[in-house]
Order: structure tokens, then sequence, then C-alpha cells
């Protein structure tokens, strides 16, 4: 089976689920991004109702959670699975829950949840810039553009949480020579900062696989391989780190 009659089977069969509004074509394969191996990420929007026992009765193999199995908030839930020997994610999207994150947005509202693998967790406006990119393949969802109230505030309250952890890492981690906790608490500023650049860029954050590239400061690799355990050269990092990010961010504010 081809990609294009493999996506239109699974899609029709999400489609047909009880309580499913929209499906759509998310992650890279919607961006034109993707490689033959890239994973096919499915956004399942419902509206009201909707039962992963739907889903898990289709008898595709995989793991299908409850809603919620992702730790709840705007990442409610999904299935990793495997179809025709293709890898399939599918993500719960609870449209009310979605709608609300909108009219946030649009006031310069949000929050920042905690996710797995996700250094500084995601901001709740996030499933909002999914549907800027996704591509709808059954129903009607809105486009969202990119509003200027968060621009602003998602841009200050990023890089204001990026500083607190630069300082603490290096006041508290450098200073000492706890190297692991030290580039660890680094990382995770350096990812906030990013979430700060693309805020004032106007560009919708994805996951942070490519957040720092897209930040531009995936240069951030070269200070760590270069960083070495004792506390000056920690505390450099730190410097090094911070700047780098300031940097970006400044030219993102004023562009």
């Amino acid at each position: 089976m081809d990609d294009s009659a493999f996506l239109g089977s699974v899609v029709d069969t999400l489609a047909s689920l009880p309580g499913v509004q929209a499906v759509a074509l998310g992650g890279s394969r919607a961006e034109g991004t993707h490689t033959g191996s890239s994973d096919w990420d499915l956004g399942l929007y419902y509206r009201g109702r909707f039962d992963p026992e739907d889903l898990r009765n289709v008898g595709w193999p995989g793991e299908v959670s409850d809603i919620g199995g992702w730790g709840g908030g705007v990442f409610n839930g999904g299935a990793w699975l495997t179809i025709e020997g293709r890898r399939v994610d599918v993500h719960y999207r609870d449209l009310v829950s979605v709608e609300h994150e909108m009219s946030e947005a649009e006031h310069g509202r949000f929050r920042v949840e905690p996710l797995l693998f996700h250094l500084a967790g995601i901001p709740s406006y996030l499933v909002v810039g999914e549907l800027s990119v996704n591509r709808v393949l059954h129903g009607e969802l809105p486009r969202p553009i990119y509003p200027d109230r968060l621009r602003v505030a998602a841009s200050e309250a990023w890089w204001a949480s990026a500083s607190h952890l630069f300082n603490y890492a290096g006041n508290a981690h450098a200073r000492a020579g706890r190297f692991a906790l030290c580039l660890g608490l680094t990382a995770q500023a350096a990812a906030h900062a990013a979430h700060a650049v693309l805020a004032a860029r106007g560009q919708w954050p994805s996951n942070e696989k490519t957040l720092l590239t897209r930040a531009g400061i995936a240069s951030i690799d070269g200070i760590f391989n270069s960083t070495g355990p004792a506390p000056g050269a920690l505390v450099r990092t730190v410097q090094a780190t911070r700047s780098l990010c300031a940097a970006a961010l400044e030219a993102a504010r004023t562009a």
C-alpha cells in the first residue's frame, strides 16, 4: 500500500470513531521535512466525548492511553501504533480545550505544563500552534495567526525563567563543580530561552527536537563539548550559553 492510500485508510478509520470531529496530519510530514522513516503524527480532534476503547477495538498493534494518560493538560493522551509496518502516533485533542487555549493566547495568557522528554515542558499554546502547520485531512479546523499580545508576554515570561535558571546553574552548581547538575540546568535554561526567541519572532513551537536549531542557538552543543569539570570552566560555560541566548533574543526582538 502506498503512502497516500495508507494515510487515507487510517484517516477514514479514525474519523469514523464516535466523537471525532476532525483528523489532521502533523509533525515533519505536515511540514515537508520528513524522511522515509519518519513517524506519522495524526491529531484526533474530538468534542464532548471520546472513548479510547473505541480506538483499541480497531485492533491496531500498539499502546493506546486513556484520556489524561500522558499527564493531563493540553496533551491529554494518545496512542503509539504500528499500522501496515508504519509507526503512527495519534494525539488526542479536545476541541473545547483547544478553543480555550486559542482565546487565552489571544489575550497573551499561557501556562507551562510538564511533559516527558521535554526539558522546558510545553506551553499551553502549543496546541494552538499545531493548527497553523497541521494539514487537515478530515473535518474543519481553524488556522490561527500568532497573537501580538502573546508575542510580548511569552517572550518576557520565557526569558525571565531562563534567567533564573542560568543564575542558579552558575551560582549554585558551577561554582561548586557540580558538573552534571550545572550542565543539565544550563540546557534547561537554553530551552526556555529558545521558547523566548520563537515567541519574540511570532513563531509557534513544536516539540523540542529542533527547538534550539529553530531559535538559532544550536551552537550551544559546541560550548558544552568544550567545557571541563573545573568550577571556572563551568562558570564560563554558563556565561557563554547565556550570552548566546541573549544575543539571539535581542536579534529576534529588533528584527
